[in-house]
């Protein structure tokens, strides 16, 4: 292995360091150390005798975000709502133009065709997936469950003389515990003021 390939792996191992992991689709469903604290902030006890209401008062919360609700199935007391939203991110494009840069001086000195333009993130889809349901007897306390993730597309990117073609796509899960906590301030508020009915 010559001196310019060794360099560009070292290159790219330190660059795909400073690159955030990606959520494989089997990770969705695995219990994670973190699950317990995932799900204390996903989850919030409201009560209320009016099941109706609270899913009501839930999709006025996510449309308040920006969502739009896609499915609604009164019966079970779920929703699924989603919004759309660019995925650009600077770190990426700074990355991107960095690689670009070294690549290029490299394959410029060798005499090569090294280029390497990383993909980076164009557009995401937003998507929270929401449950409420009854926790006692007389259905005066509800729990309310909301899962945000996003699902991502990448643009095109270039490896020496392969094309890495635009759109591939993969599925992360929100953990920013700020959206969590503003959309259950915001369904408190509402639940409060439907119970006053102000």
């Amino acid at each position: 292995m010559n001196r310019r390939a060794r360099v560009l792996i070292i290159l790219l191992a330190l660059l795909t360091g400073c690159v955030a992991p990606r959520t494989a689709p089997t990770d969705l469903v695995q219990l994670q150390p973190e699950s317990t604290a995932n799900k204390a902030m996903q989850t919030r006890t409201f009560e209320t005798r009016n099941d109706l209401e609270l899913l009501s008062a839930s999709a006025a919360v996510l449309q308040d975000l920006g969502f739009q609700v896609t499915e609604s199935v009164h019966d079970v007391g779920f929703l699924r709502a989603a919004k759309e939203r660019s995925a650009r991110e600077y770190g990426q494009e700074i990355t991107r133009a960095v690689v670009l840069l070294i690549t290029t001086a490299l394959s410029v000195v060798g005499g090569g065709n090294a280029v390497v333009v990383m993909p980076v993130d164009l557009h995401q889809q937003i998507h929270a997936s929401l449950i409420a349901r009854p926790i006692n007897e007389d259905g005066t306390k509800h729990e309310v469950r909301v899962l945000f993730y996003r699902l991502v597309w990448q643009g095109s990117g270039q490896s020496g003389d392969q094309q890495i073609p635009p759109g591939e796509q993969r599925m992360q899960m929100i953990r920013d515990a700020g959206i969590y906590q503003t959309f259950f301030a915001r369904l408190n508020k509402a639940v409060f003021l439907e119970q006053e009915k102000i």
